[in-house]
């Protein structure tokens, strides 16, 4: 009885730091349950990020340090001039498809018309719709357009950026116009009105008073619109025609063949610049 004495009293004590709050099982296991999910969702994206200063050409053994694949990246034009290419398309789409978005959203927030329901479930359908099915549908519209203008005037066009980048608008609307969507939920029309009776008018009032207001949700669905071109593989790979070389594509085909430490450095490049739309997109919406 003296020896389990100890040990009894350890076993309570126990029990009356979980009962207490101060340490629960349920809070034990939701801790360790964390830590393996940011393990599985970070651990590749850090190896590959160390992976891209190594000295090993194969880019699988750490040999040291070294910022010779960053070097050839840079003097590699093709990768250059995929790299440009994607950074072209995603800059177009995100002007033309940010436009397009806001002024959606503020005609489905603001007005009641006849069609309504139809549009906002044809505007919502590109974010649910898988991708694979949304390239297919843009790869047949754009075969039967170039027929439609071969005959119309004779001239016989070819997928290049032109393609890629409408592409790109046709689903970045849809995400546009939710996060702007968004932002006029909470608008106080009361602000419009008072700078009615001020006498402003509709164009001033917009400028003045409506586009101050809802710009970081502008800028957010501009930043989500970027990002997601920018990254975008399937559609690109689908509307791209020969001699058309986009980041995405470029990177498949490469890792197709090996991957290389190369791979690495411009997949950490890619990354580095998501990492800052995105803090710069959380900047936004904390000063809203």
């Amino acid at each position: 009885m003296i020896k389990t004495a100890p040990a009894a009293t350890t076993l309570a004590r126990a029990r009356g730091v979980f009962a207490e709050g101060r340490l629960t099982w349920s809070g034990l296991v939701l801790t360790i349950f964390s830590i393996l999910i940011y393990l599985f969702l970070y651990a590749p994206i850090v190896i590959l990020v160390i992976f891209s200063f190594t000295r090993d050409e194969f880019g699988v053994r750490w040999t040291g340090f070294t910022l010779d694949w960053y070097i050839r990246l840079f003097n590699n034009p093709r990768m250059m001039g995929a790299a440009w290419n994607t950074l072209v398309v995603a800059s177009v789409s995100t002007v033309v498809s940010t436009i397009i978005g806001t002024l959606l959203a503020m005609a489905m927030e603001r007005y009641r018309f006849r069609g309504r329901g139809a549009m906002e479930g044809l505007i919502y359908l590109p974010i649910v719709v898988p991708e694979i099915v949304m390239a297919v549908a843009l790869l047949a519209f754009s075969a039967i357009a170039f027929d439609v203008i071969k005959l119309v005037t004779g001239e016989t066009l070819r997928r290049n950026l032109t393609t890629v980048t409408i592409g790109h608008i046709a689903f970045s609307i849809s995400f546009v116009v939710v996060v702007v969507r968004t932002s006029l939920k909470n608008f106080d029309r009361r602000l419009e009105e008072a700078a009615a009776d001020l006498g402003a008018n509709s164009w001033n009032v917009f400028w003045r008073i409506t586009f101050p207001l809802i710009l970081p949700g502008i800028i957010g669905g501009a930043l989500l619109a970027f990002t997601l071109s920018l990254d975008d593989f399937i559609i690109s790979l689908f509307l791209s025609g020969p001699g058309t070389s986009l980041l995405p594509v470029e990177v498949y085909n490469r890792v197709r063949r090996a991957v290389t430490p190369e791979i690495n450095a411009i997949s950490t490049l890619m990354l580095l610049l998501s990492m800052v739309l995105v803090a710069l997109s959380q900047l936004l919406q904390r000063r809203r």
